[in-house]
């Protein structure tokens, strides 16, 4: 009894075509989304959130990706959490920093902005409203990096 007579090469024709139509996926994937990883200070988690929602819009190829972190630059978590934002950094294209009055001060955002440099990604600093929060922050001047409105965010980010 027992069913298992000729159905082994069968199973073995459907893992291979599984195998191949995840890939086929894997790789439309890496083309048609872009993996960004966003920096931004605590307290602008609300306004923040807004951007997310862009990714869930169907007309979109983003897909933000952060860690929000609460915890002070020093404290004793500071190197696991690091840790964590290192490697979504690493599986990012790019890093957006979202500008506000609050960005200057983070020791977070200054140190995801030096680890991404160092990691070779592209970084992008954006702004709600027509002109971003002035003074720049240094971090963000020193390394000359590109700023561009919220309302044009989508275009830079499908530029290479």
């Amino acid at each position: 009894m027992g069913g298992g007579g000729g159905s082994r090469s069968s199973s073995l024709g459907d893992t291979r075509h599984l195998e191949d139509r995840a890939k086929e996926i894997l790789q439309q994937g890496d083309v048609a989304r872009k993996n960004v990883f966003i920096s931004f200070a605590y307290e602008d988690l609300n306004e923040v959130n807004l951007l997310r929602g862009q990714a869930k819009n169907e007309n979109t190829d983003i897909e933000f990706n952060d860690l929000s972190v609460k915890d002070p630059f020093d404290s004793q978590r500071s190197e696991y959490i690091k840790q964590k934002i290192r490697e979504r950094i690493n599986q990012s294209s790019t890093t957006v920093v979202y500008l506000s009055k609050d960005t200057a001060q983070s020791k977070w955002v200054k140190w995801e902005v030096e680890k991404s440099n160092e990691l070779g990604k592209r970084v992008i600093a954006t702004h709600s409203g027509d002109n971003p929060p002035t003074p720049l922050p240094d971090f963000i001047k020193n390394n000359k990096i590109k700023v561009v409105p919220w309302s044009g965010l989508a275009a830079e980010l499908k530029k290479k």
